[in-house]
């Protein structure tokens, strides 16, 4: 018995066969230490490597891909609505599906002022003077306001007292259009 456990312990000493041997530990290659910086752009360039390289296309071939795949985008949507609308009217519960509404024209504003300054073409920049009942004081209280018009003819001048109405937006300061020039500056 005592002999066999003399063995185990044989077996279990750096010597054993399954054991690597110690002068092979110390004889590894020694491990690249590379800065991540460089380590992406291995990555990267591997990666390139292995993506398949397109033959060159002209300008016109790359618009033509990009107006093939918006169609196809825009058809994948389309169809997307069409059945979230369908969905949505065979839902229980749900009433019929509502008709379009009809196109209602708002009331435009119209404001009279006098007409400050025409530098710009087809641009005027107009003061509205407004005189109001203060609520509380009842104080008549004077403010003036300027907006951008569009004068399409140049017709208005400075000075000249003129009735704008509410537009569209035209630029990025203009939402008013000149309707008439009431009176002219002299």
């Amino acid at each position: 018995m005592a002999d066999q456990d003399l063995n185990e312990t044989a077996d279990l000493s750096p010597e054993a066969p399954d054991a690597p041997a110690p002068q092979a530990v110390s004889q590894r290659e020694p491990v690249e230490v590379v800065p991540p910086r460089e380590r992406r752009q291995r990555a990267r360039a591997a990666k390139a490597a292995r993506v398949p390289k397109r033959p060159p296309r002209t300008p016109e071939e790359r618009q033509a891909e990009r107006v093939a795949e918006r169609r196809r985008k825009a058809e994948l949507r389309r169809r997307e609505r069409q059945r979230a609308s369908a969905s949505a009217s065979a839902a229980p519960g749900a009433t019929q599906s509502t008709p379009p509404r009809a196109h209602v024209p708002g009331v435009q504003k119209t404001r009279q002022g006098v007409v400050v300054s025409d530098r710009a073409d087809k641009t005027i920049t107009v003061r509205i003077d407004i005189a109001r009942r203060h609520r509380r004081y009842e104080k008549i209280v004077h403010t003036t306001r300027t907006l951008r018009a569009h004068d399409e003819r140049n017709d208005a001048h400075i000075g000249d007292t003129v009735i704008v109405r509410e537009s569209r937006p035209l630029s990025r300061t203009k939402r008013w259009r000149l309707v008439e020039v009431i009176e002219r500056a002299r």
